[in-house]
């Protein structure tokens, strides 16, 4: 490869592990940022030394010199800032999640099809080491058949809300912005989910205008059962506590331990316990994201978190935050996303 490629960042607060990633690639260079918090954009500007700091997102867009654009403002942006960018031929590299909406999936889905660029959604529990140790022991048998799989994404929004609170905001359904996280995770272990049921409540954060806690209880391929807890008001330290229940043992991981536990019939001697395997933390590993993605440009390889999954994982949210709405109903996903 004779030139770097050249990236771009909109959004320079979930933005800015994107800009550490291509920075340290060494096939890239951080060429532009932009975000409307002027202050925040002079910072990373000072720690980047980007040839381009702007607050008009357009500007990045419409540059002829930028070959990727990674897309990580709030996520009633995504759509219009990664269509913008297919249609300009960058390569986008879009934040979880895709969209808050079907018809906006549908609309990136059109202009990924009509183009050449590549993209990629931004799903980052599946490069966090102990969910990918996980998957790995799982896809290797050491559990048996999977018969259930749990996850949670359990965080204060209260202390977090965001840029100019962008969290609270009616249009983003927590168990879309955020819970999408454990939806997507249980996706890559069990599959596509078939159907969900799901109840919200709304007890903690009660001055915001969307509910705070939702149980989703999924049915996946091979008659696997899941659930996804998504409470964005809970009085405790961040996590994503997940478990992985097979015929032949289980898995219990998070992305904030340095190490999984396991119990298999096929690690135990004398007795029923759980043996500890270490683990890198790197709970948000948006180099590894980048890194693949710029392997996947570089060798012209299929995207293997593309428009596609991303599309899947939200229809999949949303669909619980529906049947939240019709007090429980089973909904099929297909009747969300065909």
């Amino acid at each position: 490869m004779e030139k770097k490629m050249r990236a771009g960042v909109l959004g320079l607060m979930m933005g800015e592990g994107h800009c550490i990633g291509y920075r340290d690639n060494k096939y890239c260079e951080l060429y532009a940022i932009c975000d409307p918090d002027a202050e925040l954009l002079a910072k990373r500007a000072e720690t980047y030394k980007t040839m381009i700091a702007t607050t008009n997102w357009r500007d990045i867009i419409n540059n002829p010199d930028i070959d990727i654009v990674s897309v990580a403002s709030p996520d009633y942006f995504h759509a219009e800032q990664a269509i913008a960018a297919l249609q300009a031929g960058k390569h986008v590299m879009c934040e979880k999640p895709m969209t808050l909406s079907i018809e906006e999936a549908k609309a990136i889905i059109t202009e990924v099809e009509k183009g050449k660029a590549k993209f990629m959604i931004g799903q980052v529990c599946r490069y966090a080491p102990g969910f990918v140790l996980a998957k790995k022991l799982i896809s290797e048998g050491m559990i048996g058949d999977l018969y259930f799989v749990e996850s949670e994404y359990a965080h204060d929004y209260g202390v977090a809300p965001g840029a100019d609170n962008w969290r609270v905001d009616p249009r983003r359904e927590p168990m879309i912005g955020g819970g999408c996280h454990a939806v997507d995770l249980l996706r890559w272990i069990a599959g596509d989910a078939i159907s969900v049921s799901a109840f919200a409540n709304h007890k903690c954060l009660t001055t915001w205008p969307v509910n705070d806690c939702t149980v989703a209880i999924l049915n996946f391929p091979g008659n696997v059962i899941g659930k996804v807890m998504c409470s964005i008001g809970c009085t405790r330290p961040y996590t994503m506590r997940s478990a992985f229940y097979g015929t032949e043992g289980t898995i219990i991981c998070d992305n904030t331990s340095a190490d999984i536990k396991v119990c298999s019939k096929k690690l135990m001697h004398d007795k029923l316990d759980f043996a500890s395997l270490p683990v890198n933390i790197a709970n948000h590993n948006v180099s590894a994201e980048i890194a693949e993605f710029v392997d996947c440009i570089i060798n012209n390889k299929a995207v293997l978190t593309d428009v596609y999954e991303g599309a899947k994982t939200v229809a999949t949210a949303m669909a619980a935050v529906e049947s939240a709405k019709r007090g429980g109903e089973v909904i099929k996903i297909t009747d969300i996303f065909a």
